[in-house]
């Protein structure tokens, strides 16, 4: 990877970190208390290399085998940043999950909690998806179900639950997604929890507005993925 696509990387995140700063100040917040969670799916481990030399601790993978490959490309190099598995995470997948990823940004099911719990040998960071719009493809349980699948994480003692986590609309209008963080920032109020992962490209300024504590941002950084 050239010096050139290094400063451009360098370029984007300051860019996404400037707005992520404009967004706090117009809701009176901390720049501090968001983590921006670089999302490098697709992306070579020279990549992430790039956005760690710009000072990104924090990096996203939607895919448990994938990322593992680059947790431990990137260890043997002497990178160890804090790996979010932002993506569906299947049973059978699990153990694999708990040995790789720090925290688990999409736990949606009482049977993958329960699985993850019995994979792990030390407390597992995680936060539960919530499916706030109610649309049929997205994973996630309705917000009815939350109270339930958190009574379940306390009976599972290596389970940690620290947030929630939502994945809004696509949408032609970030401001049509408000609602949805709004939302998901009440439930962690009601059920004080700390984390709130919400916000991608398209939308993580009115996210940070209404709350968010983790965006997920990928094209924003790196640009469109690699063919």
């Amino acid at each position: 990877m050239t010096d050139e696509v290094g400063r451009e990387v360098a370029r984007r995140i300051a860019a996404v970190r400037g707005r992520i700063d404009a967004a706090c100040g117009r809701a009176g917040r901390d720049p501090a208390s968001v983590t921006l969670v670089a999302v490098t799916k697709g992306w070579p481990p020279e990549t992430v290399a790039r956005a760690w030399e710009a000072g990104i601790r924090d990096f996203g993978e939607n895919r448990v085998q994938e990322g593992a490959l680059k947790v431990g490309a990137l260890a043997a190099a002497g990178i160890r940043p804090t790996w979010h598995l932002i993506g569906n995470l299947q049973t059978n997948k699990a153990r694999l999950a708990v040995r790789t990823f720090d925290i688990l940004h999409a736990v949606d099911s009482e049977r993958l909690l329960r699985t993850i719990a019995a994979a792990a040998a030390s407390p597992v960071r995680m936060m539960i998806e919530v499916n706030i719009s109610g649309e049929a493809a997205k994973h996630g349980i309705a917000p009815v179900a939350l109270p339930s699948l958190l009574e379940a994480a306390r009976q599972a003692p290596l389970a940690r639950v620290e947030g929630l986590m939502t994945v809004a609309p696509l949408v032609a209008d970030p401001e049509e997604s408000r609602p949805v963080f709004r939302r998901l920032s009440e439930l962690g109020r009601e059920h004080r929890l700390p984390y709130l992962s919400m916000g991608m490209t398209g939308d993580f300024e009115v996210a940070v507005e209404e709350g968010a504590t983790h965006v997920r941002i990928g094209r924003a950084l790196f640009g469109g993925r690699p063919a």
